[in-house]
């Protein structure tokens, strides 16, 4: 992966980030779409991150027998599948981290 590619995938990284933390447009009545629940967009998240995992495996055994996929394009593949398993376990580790002080709590 060349400081090129590693500069867009970062560029792409705090675009992503910078439109999840925008605050959310207001829809009239009529176009209003439900949200989705944190369950089915933390479901979408693991389906993701296991479908880039899933790829980037493939991508590597086609690399090892030889086929027409070159080392960097596995890189990419496997770096953002590394990247989304990051992100989805600290989601994971703060959800617990807020479930056990809950339930610390006296009432």
């Amino acid at each position: 992966m060349n400081t090129y590619q590693m500069n867009q995938l970062l560029a792409q990284m705090r675009a992503m980030a910078a439109q999840a933390s925008a605050a959310p447009t207001v829809k009239p009545e009529a176009e209003a779409v439900p949200a989705p629940s944190f369950a089915d967009v933390l479901k979408d998240a693991v389906v993701s991150v296991n479908r880039m995992q899933n790829e980037s495996g493939q991508k590597a055994d086609a690399f090892l027998r030889g086929e027409d996929v070159s080392l960097t394009e596995v890189m990419v593949a496997m770096q953002k599948a590394r990247v989304g398993f990051e992100a989805v376990k600290q989601v994971r580790n703060r959800l617990l981290e807020a479930y056990q002080e809950i339930s610390r709590m006296q009432i």
